[in-house]
């Protein structure tokens, strides 16, 4: 019960965190006493963030996206097969499925301030005949908020936060030992409407490394062609028709879980992969996506912190993935 506590009340100093600090900020273009060449900027600031801001979202597996209208609920979910290969170090094979979901809702706290807030989980499958013991599932659960304003008086430049208390374990768990505070803060720069530059940094305590950089750009330089070069998952995409779209992607995964080995609780499991693939996506009507891709998944390991329990290294292969992606 004191973990649960805990946790409950680590999530609810961190959302009030996230509003004391959107007041601070809100401030910053909202003080009635400044002179009037303030307030003409400040105007700008807030025009800009009805504008634009709220058109930079987070989606699954996505910091930012750029989107041509404003939804205030999406709902994103897939999955993906990675049927049984060998490993070089030793005998049996292992596959994976991997599910996961994120709902989001946006809304204008105190009618100005875009706040997106999301509720993810995700489950990795392990079907596994080596000699290694993993745990049959790996889950996480994600609580996130996030927000994106205008930096100051600086044209066309915006600063997100995001904090995402998170879950990583092997049965659903929700306690001390499986938390870890995702946090994300990045600029994004939009000298126009064909580019977008985005610079900043994820921490994730715990992990190895906790820090990694949010380092890209998303390019459209005409109305079908769109390089969306984002950590963790670049793509770029041509549109074919106004319902069909082709698009080359890659993807890195780097994730921590606390799992439970015979006796032994909260150990250390290390899940990394990385995957390139194709595929098409179908605009099905205004308010829902689907897509088809396949490819290559490789440079894969399911490791154990404590060097005696083991490792895992899948030889390279093939996955398919499915994918939906419903706005409101």
């Amino acid at each position: 019960m004191l973990t649960k506590a805990t946790g409950i009340l680590k999530l609810l100093s961190l959302v009030l965190v996230v509003f004391i600090s959107s007041l601070f900020l809100i401030d910053v273009y909202a003080d009635e006493g400044r002179d009037q060449a303030q307030e003409q900027a400040i105007n700008g600031a807030q025009e800009s963030t009805d504008l634009s801001a709220s058109s930079y979202r987070q989606k699954l597996g996505k910091p930012v996206v750029v989107e041509e209208e404003h939804y205030a609920q999406e709902l994103d979910t897939y999955a993906r097969f990675m049927p049984p290969t060998g490993s070089d170090s030793q005998s049996g094979k292992i596959g994976l499925i991997t599910a996961a979901s994120e709902y989001s809702y946006q809304m204008k706290a105190f009618g100005k301030l875009p706040v997106e807030f999301a509720l993810g989980t995700k489950y990795i499958g392990i079907n596994n005949s080596t000699v290694v013991k993993l745990p049959a599932k790996l889950t996480t659960v994600a609580f996130g908020v996030e927000t994106t304003l205008p930096f100051f008086n600086l044209d066309k430049t915006y600063f997100t936060i995001g904090l995402a208390p998170t879950f990583f374990s092997d049965d659903w768990r929700m306690n001390s030992s499986t938390f870890s505070l995702v946090q994300r803060y990045f600029m994004i720069y939009q000298p126009n409407e064909k580019l977008t530059l985005v610079g900043g940094v994820e921490y994730s305590p715990g992990f190895r490394p906790s820090v990694s950089p949010i380092v890209g750009l998303i390019y459209k330089p005409n109305d079908r062609l769109t390089f969306s070069l984002i950590p963790d998952n670049p793509e770029i995409s041509y549109d074919l028709n106004n319902k069909w779209t082709a698009f080359g992607q890659g993807s890195y995964v780097s994730e921590q879980y606390k799992v439970k080995q015979g006796d032994l609780k909260n150990v250390v499991l290390n899940y990394d992969e990385m995957r390139l693939g194709a595929g098409l996506r179908c605009a099905v009507n205004k308010n829902i996506k689907t897509s088809f891709s396949a490819g290559s998944v490789f440079n894969r390991s399911i490791e154990y912190k404590q060097d005696s329990l083991g490792k895992v290294a899948p030889n390279s292969g093939f996955y398919t993935e499915f994918r939906v992606d419903i706005v409101m």
